[in-house]
Parts: structure tokens; C-alpha cells; sequence
């Protein structure tokens, strides 16, 4: 079993920063895929970015050269960084982990789930 808890949410205006964490618990955190997705209002979740354990990374491509997936095996924390930031990065964040080596997460292959921490961004 693993859990998840998000960390680092909040408000920020258009073109301004934010890191996300989520810290995992659990001993076997390096042997899996973490994630992150996002979900606005009215929307469905969707994906966002992924890093293995050996950091392969995969992004969605709204976010790509703009937010940056990274992990700390010894910390068992995956991060978020998110620079530019635009109102449609106003979501519900929810960090992801999947046993495995596939960064190629989906929403059904899914392990395990954060709770989900709000990112709003002002225009």
C-alpha cells in the first residue's frame, strides 16, 4: 500500500511559479512510477507529466518547456515545478503512482491517488 499527500498549492498570478510535492509513503517509492494530474472545473482529469525511477520523464504537451517533473528516491518525494503559469492552469492537482517503468500513465492504470491539492492562477 502506498499513500500519497500533495503539498504546495495555492494562488498565483499568470506568469508566476509554483512547486508542487508529493510525499509518498511506503518502502518501495523507487519502484515506482509517480505522476501528476490535473482536473479543472467541468473537466475531466487529465494527465499532466511523469517520472520513473531511473527519471524518464513523459509530459503532456500544454505543459511541456513550462513545468518540470522531478523525485527524490531518498525523500520518497516527486515535485512539480511550474513556471509561466496561465489561468488554464487552474486545477485540482492529484499526484499518481504506478508500479512499473511506463511513464506513459492514464488515468486506469492508476496504482494509487493523492487527495488532490487546488492550483489557481489569476489572470
Amino acid at each position: 500500500q502506498v499513500q500519497l499527500a500533495e503539498s504546495g498549492g495555492g494562488l498565483v498570478q499568470a506568469g508566476g511559479s509554483l512547486r508542487l510535492s508529493c510525499a509518498a509513503s511506503g518502502r518501495t517509492f523507487s519502484t515506482y512510477v509517480m505522476g501528476w494530474f490535473r482536473q479543472a472545473p467541468g473537466k475531466e482529469r487529465e494527465f499532466v507529466a511523469a517520472i520513473s525511477w531511473i527519471s524518464n520523464t513523459n509530459y503532456a504537451d500544454s505543459v511541456k518547456a513550462r513545468f518540470t517533473i522531478s523525485r527524490d528516491n531518498t525523500k520518497n518525494t516527486a515535485y512539480l515545478q511550474m513556471n509561466s503559469l496561465k489561468p488554464e492552469d487552474t486545477a485540482v492537482y492529484f499526484c499518481a503512482a504506478r508500479k512499473g517503468l511506463s511513464t506513459d500513465l492514464t488515468e486506469s492504470n492508476v496504482d494509487y491517488w493523492g487527495q488532490g491539492t487546488q492550483v489557481t492562477v489569476s489572470s
